[in-house]
């Protein structure tokens, strides 16, 4: 369901080739004959989409809004889930983070992030057909079981399901800081897939690509770039792929589906179709590129907020994705989250209330509250040692009193004595100046003709990056260190916007 860097398809593939069985063509053809969503999921899907939008940063109102919704529709009708265009609903979502997901009754979701990664109509084709494939194979369904017995509620429940390996106790309750209605209906949709169901998911996005006269290996070129964005990502980070919740963590290891989706391409009819590619750069032309500066930028280790007036810097090795409501930290050594909530002057109920939210029925028994000074903020932490069936596992709330009705806080959630890598983060709050917020812009994707003279590297150096300008460039344009510019071909760079 989604879509966030990766992600796989088809119960009898083997990864290195296709071993593609009789039962398994037999179970797709078996799919492709649904021809009607019912009005359970119909319900369904209309009760989830108000909270999924408020999840995932709203709709995006731009123009490009419109032709993904085109392009979806016309995709969606190949999996025989509905006749009917009009069925389906197709959104494009202002996040900053590279997914795509569908859920049941018809609703198909991509973010411009991922859109804006893509060089063509039909690699948006490829990734919402995939996206098709999950809920035409009820691929939910079949794992609402395992979501149940492990809810995975945002960042902190995944801490313990992942890095600490606890499956229950108190999985949920930990995990209860995200445990809002959005989140508990946006679970499904960020819930990873099985390796066979990305597999099943792969080849019927191809079959659709092919029956709505798109180019089939356009799924695998896709894949590439995804592959490629997740290795920048880490190296941007400065740690490892495995540490960034981005859409690798959803959709596992795309470099290797990559050659499986070609093989897939290549049964259905090999190379051939359209990929439209000057009608979707030029939808794609202008659309905004990373974090909203209205719900704060990540740059590089560094948090900003403008509107809040606040920085932070993660340890290295971390990653950032900054969401609606909170921005999630992961690495290997813990993870954490920064928000805020309702403050009244009270900095220990206030700590409280931080420890309430993370531990929901579970028994938490925080340690006193210790008090201190970050950048000249009155700032309070404590920590709460918790039995997990794993070992034990250390709980901090560390708060920062902005005014007397405002604070912010991190939760960090570590192995048992490990919380010390947290805290050069703790110590690195601090109020941006109006000279710093002011000179936080958005930045958007500008398409443009290469000329005679252009290169990859001066190309690059539009960049609006101060680090990485050509590998940037390069995996946004599914470039090649040996690939060559030719004049009047069209190529993206990001560059910086009026607020």
């Amino acid at each position: 369901m989604s879509w966030k860097t990766g992600r796989t398809l088809a119960a009898a593939l083997v990864m290195g080739g296709v071993a593609l069985t009789g039962a398994a063509d037999a179970q797709l053809r078996a799919i492709q004959t649904q021809t009607n969503i019912s009005p359970a999921e119909r319900k369904q899907g209309d009760e989830a989409h108000p909270q999924l939008l408020q999840e995932f940063g709203g709709a995006y109102s731009g123009p490009q809004a419109a032709y993904v919704n085109r392009v979806g529709q016309n995709i969606a009708v190949q999996s025989g889930l509905s006749r009917s265009p009009s069925d389906f609903t197709v959104t494009l979502l202002n996040s900053p983070v590279n997914n795509a997901f569908a859920i049941p009754g018809g609703y198909i979701y991509v973010t411009r992030q991922l859109m804006a990664l893509m060089n063509d109509e039909a690699e948006l084709a490829g990734v919402l057909g995939h996206e098709v494939g999950h809920v035409a194979a009820q691929h939910s369904k079949k794992r609402q079981s395992a979501a149940t017995r492990n809810t995975i509620l945002g960042v902190l429940g995944a801490v313990l399901g992942g890095a600490i390996g606890d499956n229950g106790g108190l999985l949920g309750g930990l995990g209860g800081l995200l445990q809002n209605n959005a989140m508990k209906v946006a679970q499904l949709a960020t819930l990873g897939f099985s390796r066979s169901q990305e597999l099943q998911a792969d080849q019927l996005g191809v079959q659709y690509l092919h029956s709505a006269g798109y180019d089939p290996l356009a799924l695998s070129t896709m894949l590439a770039s995804l592959a490629n964005q997740t290795n920048l990502d880490a190296r941007l980070s400065g740690g490892d792929a495995r540490s960034l919740p981005e859409w690798a963590s959803t959709h596992p290891d795309p470099a290797s589906r990559v050659r499986n989706a070609q093989t897939l391409a290549s049964r259905v009819g090999g190379r051939g179709g359209n990929r439209n590619a000057d009608a979707f750069l030029a939808s794609v032309d202008g659309v905004l590129y990373g974090d909203d500066p209205a719900q704060g930028v990540v740059e590089g280790r560094d948090f900003l907020h403008p509107d809040l007036r606040l920085r932070f810097t993660v340890p290295n090795g971390y990653g950032m994705q900054n969401g609606t409501d909170a921005v999630s930290i992961s690495g290997n050594g813990g993870q954490a989250q920064f928000s805020t909530g309702p403050y009244n002057g009270d900095m220990n109920a206030y700590i409280a209330a931080g420890f309430r939210a993370v531990a929901g029925d579970t028994s938490v028994s925080p340690g006193t509250i210790q008090r201190t000074t970050v950048n000249g903020i009155p700032a309070s932490w404590s920590t709460a040692r918790v039995n997990s069936q794993s070992g034990q596992v250390d709980v901090t709330v560390f708060a920062y009193e902005f005014s007397r009705s405002s604070a912010f806080h991190f939760v960090t959630l570590t192995q048992a004595g490990r919380g010390s890598v947290f805290n050069s983060m703790f110590s690195s709050v601090r109020r941006l100046s109006t000279a710093e917020a002011a000179a936080i812009r958005p930045r958007r994707v500008d398409v443009v003709t290469v000329g005679r003279g252009d290169t990859v590297a001066s190309l690059s150096r539009r960049m609006a990056f101060s680090k990485y300008q050509t590998e940037r460039f390069q995996v946004l344009n599914r470039l090649t260190a040996s690939s060559r510019l030719t004049p009047g071909q069209k190529v993206k760079i990001v560059v910086y916007a009026n607020r």
